[in-house]
């Protein structure tokens, strides 16, 4: 599979990584043992999670399923995510941090993560104290690289000021109807609802910056609203999908994927899926590139106008 360099570390990762916010919903360890092997070796060996997933579960049955060992360890790149605590707050405190990493670590195996994002924004974050948390997990060897998910310019301009470790990737919500980062880096200056500023910049930002974008559900059309392949609600969407999966000889969920891995910011996306046929039908999709012409026909078929 195509690798991406993640941000400006010295990881070449798959342009695919595999997610697991679904994993507990009633799949036994058999069954994942078989997912994950498939998904390594079709190149998929990036595995994204986060504390919050199944209240913990899911990191575990993961670890219990594949029977974690050093070195079936040593062919992984792990990523978790912590600071949501669940219909309570956010919390980026220092205490919170190393508690939840430590917690991940347990749940998982292991003796570090190959990355640790924080999970959504926390306004009432104090800077030091994720300074001094993120020092802590580096220099112990716990976590080997540092990221954020869901933050515009400013606040990871905010961290980086602070930071004595770069910021290497951005995990953002990104489909083809949900793409308000494009929508209005491409109506800049216009009277219009998709010039409204909902991540303007980001993607050039973190192009500059050499920090990744994750982007994930990158089938759905909203916060767990559910998927826009073969929704009744997605016509022009899905009969534009139809149109170039004949045209490249592949499944539409691979053309729904190449329209965010076809984008030149060398995005990385994240596979929600747990089916196998349709988690390798995402993994296809770091092999086909959109033309231009038909990047902008997807952008357009849910009904975006270019100015």
């Amino acid at each position: 599979m195509r690798k991406v360099q993640l941000g400006c570390s010295e990881l070449q990762v798959p342009a695919v990584a595999v997610g697991f916010w679904r994993l507990n919903y009633g799949y036994d360890k058999k069954y994942v043992e078989d997912f994950v092997r498939t998904a390594m070796e079709n190149g998929a060996n990036f595995f994204d999670h986060a504390d919050i997933y199944g209240r913990g579960e899911a990191e575990s049955l993961f670890s219990e399923a594949i029977g974690m060992n050093d070195s079936l360890r040593e062919k992984m790149i792990i990523q978790s995510k912590c600071g949501i605590v669940p219909n309570k707050m956010f919390d980026f405190s220092k205490k919170h941090i190393l508690e939840s990493v430590d917690g991940s670590l347990k749940r998982l195996k292991t003796n570090y993560l190959d990355i640790l994002l924080l999970h959504r924004p926390d306004t009432l974050m104090e800077p030091e104290e994720i300074c001094e948390a993120f020092d802590i997990l580096k220099s112990s060897g716990k976590v080997r690289n540092f990221g954020v998910s869901n933050q515009n310019i400013w606040q990871i301009e905010y961290f980086r000021a602070n930071l004595n470790v770069p910021i290497v990737s951005n995990q953002m919500q990104l489909s083809i109807v949900h793409c308000p980062m494009i929508q209005s880096g491409l109506n800049v200056n216009m009277f219009n609802d998709s010039s409204i500023e909902r991540g303007a910049g980001i993607i050039e930002y973190c192009r500059l910056n050499k920090i990744t974008l994750q982007a994930w559900s990158p089938f759905q059309y909203g916060l767990g609203g559910g998927t826009y392949m073969d929704n009744p609600d997605y016509p022009g969407v899905n009969a534009k999908l139809s149109e170039l999966a004949e045209k490249y000889g592949v499944s539409k969920t691979t053309v729904a994927m190449s329209w965010i891995l076809s984008h030149p910011a060398k995005m990385q996306a994240i596979s929600g899926s747990l089916k196998k046929e349709r988690m390798l039908n995402c993994l296809k999709a770091a092999d086909v590139n959109l033309s231009r012409e038909d990047w902008y026909a997807l952008y357009m078929s849910n009904n975006n106008i270019l100015p």
